[in-house]
């Protein structure tokens, strides 16, 4: 099974548009310790040709450009597309946002919960998408599933969504519904993927709040976890000047700290622990830095566009 990272940065990018932040300055000047990246997304394959797109970035265009495997295939026509399915996380717009890059009448499947349909059948404008050629599909919390492209043909691949703790997407909040903003467990979920030949399986959390028993149960021994990096601490956009938000408040778990990630994944055996979907004020994007220092020696990688992992 081949991973493809396309993007690791949370929403914005790096370096995002109008921050003047340290990083963004240095990644902005073309400083090779302060690598640019686009926001959030995987290609998935088990057999090289066809890939599952887990979410669906802004960026997406882009990030189809900067990957090979991902251009159309010699031979197979003037319209051609590896990217046969698509599974969606959330309905936040650093996620969803790339499927209008996908109107082009080409045939894809999109899978997501019943909340996250419900939030593109509500927005008209992804009516682009030909329903004739872009069929949606429903996934069901806490039921695997092996998602096929839009003929209905099987990638070779199982995939189990299930609710982690988080928030829903900024723009669906509702003050009005107390300390949740209206939160369901389908807003935030993580993904299971397993190659349904070998039983290679890797586990993708690009948003995640909190690491309560249960899920440090569910990821212990894993053999590769991508984990919500947006973070460096709580309190960094405060700290930094870029905003007011807690991690917590952004449905994040922050990295550092005794309630961080890196203290919460210390005990879970996990072999590869990469950190992705990270925010554009986290430190550990500038590699001279301690934060990227101490995260390394804790056994976490950062993830980086282009990255590829194989399983």
């Amino acid at each position: 099974m081949k991973i493809l990272v396309l993007g690791s940065a949370a929403g914005g990018g790096f370096p995002q548009w109008n921050c003047a932040c340290e990083g963004c300055r240095r990644a902005r000047s073309g400083d090779p310790l302060a690598r640019p990246r686009t926001q959030s997304s995987l290609a998935v394959s088990a057999d090289g040709e066809r890939w599952l797109l887990l979410n669906a970035s802004p960026d997406l265009r882009q990030q189809i450009q900067a990957n090979a495997a991902l251009h159309p295939a010699p031979g197979r026509g003037v319209r051609h597309s590896p990217l046969a399915a698509a599974v969606l996380t959330n309905g936040d717009i650093d996620h969803v946002a790339g499927l209008l890059s996908l109107r082009e009448s080409q045939p894809l499947a999109v899978y997501a919960t019943p909340r996250v349909h419900g939030v593109l059948a509500a927005n008209s404008v992804f009516r682009v998408l030909n329903a004739d050629l872009v069929p949606r599909r429903t996934m069901t919390l806490g039921t695997p599933f092996r998602p096929a492209d839009a003929a209905g043909d099987p990638l070779g691949l199982e995939v189990e969504a299930f609710a982690v703790p988080g928030k829903v997407a900024l723009y669906l909040e509702d003050a009005a519904a107390g300390p949740g903003f209206g939160s369901v467990p389908e807003d935030t979920v993580a993904l299971r993927v397993a190659d349904t030949a070998t039983g290679a399986a890797f586990f993708y959390v690009p948003g995640c709040a909190a690491l309560p028993g249960w899920l440090a149960d569910r990821l212990y021994g894993a053999e590769l976890v991508l984990f919500d990096g947006t973070t460096w601490t709580d309190d960094e956009m405060e700290r930094t000047g870029t905003g007011t938000k807690t991690a917590g408040r952004m449905g994040h778990m922050c990295m550092s700290g005794p309630e961080g990630s890196i203290a919460a994944f210390a005990p879970l055996a996990v072999r590869r622990r990469v950190f992705i979907h990270i925010n554009n004020t986290n430190p550990v994007l500038l590699e001279d830095s301690p934060e990227h220092r101490a995260a390394a020696a804790a056994g976490w990688t950062i993830a980086h566009d282009g990255m590829e992992l194989t399983l």
